[in-house]
């Protein structure tokens, strides 16, 4: 645990404010939520990630998405890439969403993008330097809230995303957003 040398007192309603800084660099938002624990004297907060909490689940999906479709998978929550199946795997998870990919979730509608077409390719992840040419990402919602994302990618020379693969992404979106109903 690192020190920050910031100290808040509680005031009588039991709330603390968490300074600018540290919400910027953790990137909390208002309306987060957050899990709070406790270790003897010690009281912790972390972001609470629903979609983190079906790792398993949702690392088995990233991996048959990207069998199944036969381009690059991920699950996202609205932070990171939590998992990732294909091609550029590696390239991809546990990193931090980049600015686009936070401006498609808020919206909360599907994005595809072919660069063959002259589609615009976001960036999925911060600083990614992509040599994608097509993807599409799906918003998971549930009760009206983002959760995350599912991303298929595609990096080969004059990619289209198929109507299939677009189904296949919807698809598995609903049933990770069900997982919460």
């Amino acid at each position: 645990m690192k020190a920050t040398g910031i100290v808040r007192r509680i005031d009588e309603l039991g709330r603390v404010v968490i300074p600018k800084e540290i919400r910027s660099t953790l990137r909390l938002k208002s309306g987060d939520p957050l899990e709070i624990f406790t270790e003897r004297d010690e009281l912790m907060l972390k972001k609470y990630s629903p979609i983190a909490s079906l790792e398993k689940f949702s690392e088995g999906t990233a991996k048959s998405l990207a069998e199944l479709s036969g381009m690059a998978a991920a699950i996202c929550d609205t932070d990171e890439v939590l998992h990732a199946g294909g091609k550029n795997r590696r390239d991809l998870e546990g990193k931090h969403l980049s600015r686009e990919m936070d401006k498609i979730l808020k919206e909360r509608k599907s994005y595809v993008a072919n660069l063959s077409e002259g589609g615009n390719v976001v960036p999925v992840c911060d600083g990614q330097e992509s040599s994608a040419t097509a993807q599409i990402i799906v918003p998971i919602i549930c009760n009206g809230d983002c959760l995350g994302a599912v991303v298929l990618i595609s990096y080969e020379e004059g990619a289209r995303v198929e109507q299939s693969n677009c189904k296949l992404a919807r698809l598995s979106a609903e049933i990770l957003a069900g997982q919460f109903e």
